[in-house]
């Protein structure tokens, strides 16, 4: 049988994963550092009101709108505020999904979109799958990881089409800046480009971060096609209720007819998540709530432990659910995580993952039950000794 050339040539699994899955078989407990599913993690749901919210009786009644059920969109308009036109809301079952139907709107196959990095590793299979390439396009370090405007300037041919941007980042949490967005806005109206802005950590800032955009929905009107990203997976932490939705600003507003016709090929979203969409974007401030005193506890307790290691360092935190820890560069990343995972059974992410070029960078998710985090790092800190 013969299969498409846009997948994998093999399924092979890394060095970490095949570890990982014989302690699985064996049984055998782990201090996982990696958990970033929000129902996994002990946050209190308010179960009645999600329950309530989706028993809404409309829902019997099957009314496809290609665009999205509109109560659905008029309470993503409402909640955004900024003068949002609910006709200029796309809805889709993911992030993933809206990803794919944009790679299908902007680009035809062999084009290519640009992405900064580090960032995280679904994006260059979303696109091969839609046909296209990914040009990664390292970012500079100076006291984090800067975008490289320029570099991604030269990296533009005749076949780019999109840029992607995530902010803040996954896993560097950084917000995009001022002068970084304004680089960026220019460079796509001179080039013909538009941006693809994946928002879905914005309303999770943890430390400040000078000149930070929280949103581009403050900035000025784009003159170049913006698209933003978001969805309930990050914003109310319901992963598993899928739904997510793409705002169209600037001259992306001509774009939705197209889109509607894409979607109108799938008709993706549940009318079950569209009805309760009002009521659970209700309840989403509380959850954001809880989430965030959950991330400040574990990086307080991580500085704690961090104080009595000092061969380990961290990352600022600025918005997001991740934590870049540095350990000394003697032992690469994924090796310091094979061994910290056969040894110590504690799993994280090596940095590599998440294309990090510096050698030493390992990625942990702040969103553990507290105990658990403060028990894992404890073990990972005196599992990295300098030798």
């Amino acid at each position: 049988m013969y299969f498409s050339t846009r997948l994998p040539e093999n399924f092979n699994q890394n060095s970490l994963t095949i570890l990982l899955n014989q302690l699985k078989r064996a049984s055998i407990p782990l201090l996982d550092l990696t958990t970033s599913n929000p129902s996994a993690c002990g946050i209190e749901y308010p179960r009645d009101a999600i329950i309530h919210a989706l028993t809404d009786q409309q829902l019997f009644n099957y009314k496809p709108d290609p665009k999205g059920l509109k109560i659905a969109r008029i309470a993503i308009s409402e909640a955004y505020g900024h003068g949002i036109n609910p006709e200029y809301i796309q809805l889709a079952a993911s992030t993933s999904e809206a990803y794919s139907m944009l790679f299908k709107l902007l680009a035809n196959p062999g084009d290519s979109i640009l992405l900064p990095s580090p960032s995280y590793p679904l994006f260059e299979w979303l696109a091969r799958l839609e046909g296209l390439n990914c040009n990664i396009v390292p970012a500079y370090w100076h006291d984090g990881w800067n975008l490289d405007v320029d570099a991604i300037h030269r990296a533009c041919d005749s076949r780019t089409r999109a840029i992607v941007v995530v902010n803040p980042n996954n896993p560097t949490g950084q917000f995009l800046t001022e002068t970084e967005w304004f680089n960026l806005l220019e460079l796509a109206t001179e080039k013909a480009l538009s941006l693809i802005v994946d928002e879905v950590f914005a309303c999770y800032p943890v430390e400040h971060q000078n000149d930070a955009i929280r949103t581009v929905l403050e900035g000025p009107t784009p003159k170049c096609p913006v698209f933003l990203l978001s969805g309930l997976s990050k914003l109310a932490a319901l992963p598993q209720l899928k739904l997510a939705w793409i705002i169209m600003l600037g001259a992306a507003s001509s774009a939705t007819e197209q889109l509607a016709f894409i979607a109108d090929q799938y008709l993706s979203v549940s009318a079950t998540t569209a009805y309760a969409t009002p009521k659970l974007f209700a309840l989403a401030p509380g959850m954001q709530e809880q989430i965030k005193h959950r991330l400040g506890k574990n990086l307080m307790t991580l500085d704690n432990i961090l104080k009595l290691h000092p061969h380990l360092s961290r990352h600022p935190v600025y918005g997001g659910w991740s934590v870049l820890i540095r350990q000394p560069a003697i032992e690469d990343d994924e090796s310091c995580a094979l061994r910290l995972l056969s040894d110590y059974r504690v799993l994280i992410y090596p940095g590599h993952f998440f294309d990090i070029p510096k050698k030493g960078f390992l990625v942990a998710s702040l969103l553990l039950e507290p105990d658990n985090f403060e028990q894992a790092i404890t073990v990972l800190a005196e599992g990295i000794k300098l030798k």
